[in-house]
């Protein structure tokens, strides 16, 4: 699903409760993280809940992306995370640089929805995937 898709989704509900459950059902679709995974290096700080993302490197029509996977403890947390995978994974590490994610969570209501510790989890999170990508092209950086 792309993240226009998502969008038009989002659209289509008439109200918040509607999109809350829809962002509920995104979370159920992820593909779960083994428990090796769920790591101090894995975990992302700044989250009131608990919240593990796993960058790997991929090649795809020769280009290096990054290709995200995560988890969480929390049901709305796991669907807010869906969302950050529609905008980043499968993106090269210069893409993902230029992808501003707050114009997104606005067009989809999510700042206005969710609250502060919420939006900060998600931040720390965009944070964390930008920094996964900035790391990729520090000189000596190896694609796994």
């Amino acid at each position: 699903m792309s993240i226009e898709t998502l969008t038009d989704d989002f659209a289509f509900l008439d109200d918040w409760e509607d999109r809350y459950r829809y962002v509920i059902e995104l979370g159920k679709e992820l593909t779960p993280l083994h428990d090796s995974e769920r790591s101090a290096e894995t975990k992302v700080q700044g989250c009131v809940s608990q919240v593990w993302l796993v960058s790997e490197t991929a090649e795809q029509d020769g280009k290096t992306v990054l290709l995200f996977r995560g988890d969480s403890d929390a049901h709305i947390v796991k669907g807010l995370i869906a969302i950050l995978l529609q905008l980043y994974s499968g993106k090269t590490p210069e893409e993902i640089l230029e992808i501003e994610a707050k114009p997104v969570f606005e067009k989809l209501g999510l700042n206005e929805h969710l609250s502060p510790q919420r939006s900060n989890g998600l931040y720390s999170m965009v944070t964390r995937v930008r920094a996964d990508a900035a790391a990729q092209l520090a000189p000596g950086a190896q694609s796994a």
